[in-house]
């Protein structure tokens, strides 16, 4: 019979690196003494690593410095609403920065949220909460959340060939058409230049 630990290891490697959890995400394994023990455990052996009091993740490593990366934000913004139970989406300039339209790494990701406005310290980067109504918070894929960010943060006028091209590039091809269908409660401009890309990435 498997152990709390070993339960724990299968569902982190059965998620992408960079995948941020706090003990939450374990509840239905086992308790949470235990789920607690099993964490600690886990980043003794390094294969996690903590992030902030109550928050680890499964580091992505860069073969350049031959070591771990740095936290991803948006997952440890996840995993923060997760723990909360909070609705989030990220700032419209950390939306761009997140598909790669920005060259700018700031030194804070934003994210609007239904709970309390807060700021948590990740590493050498800020992640701060703000608090706001949620107008796109229906959206059901993170991914609809942020294109939708992006191109309002651009505006109509600024979709160029050069965005277009580089939203196709960030966005998978069997992810548009499931955007297409989560956001028409978008702008109108919004979900017309949703519909070519989705249209022109099936082509």
């Amino acid at each position: 019979m498997k152990s709390i630990e070993d339960k724990i290891v299968k569902r982190i490697y059965s998620k992408k690196r960079g995948w941020a959890f706090s003990r939450n995400d374990f509840l239905d394994i086992g308790s949470d003494d235990s789920t607690r023990k099993a964490l600690t455990s886990l980043e003794a052996k390094e294969t996690i690593r903590r992030v902030m009091r109550g928050l680890y993740d499964y580091p992505r490593r860069s073969k350049l410095i031959d070591g771990p990366m740095e936290p991803d934000m948006g997952q440890v913004a996840q995993a923060l609403a997760r723990k909360s139970g909070w609705r989030i989406q990220p700032s419209e300039n950390t939306a761009l920065n997140i598909l790669g339209l920005s060259t700018q790494v700031p030194a804070q990701a934003v994210y609007l949220s239904d709970g309390p406005s807060k700021t948590f310290s990740v590493g050498k980067r800020k992640l701060v909460f703000r608090k706001r109504t949620l107008k796109e918070s229906g959206f059901k894929h993170s991914e609809s959340e942020l294109v939708v960010q992006a191109l309002k943060a651009l505006g109509q006028d600024r979709i160029t060939l050069e965005i277009r091209k580089k939203l196709q590039e960030a966005i998978p091809v069997s992810k548009w058409e499931q955007i297409l269908r989560d956001t028409k409660t978008a702008p109108a401009w919004v979900s017309d230049i949703i519909r070519s890309l989705a249209k022109e990435s099936a082509s």
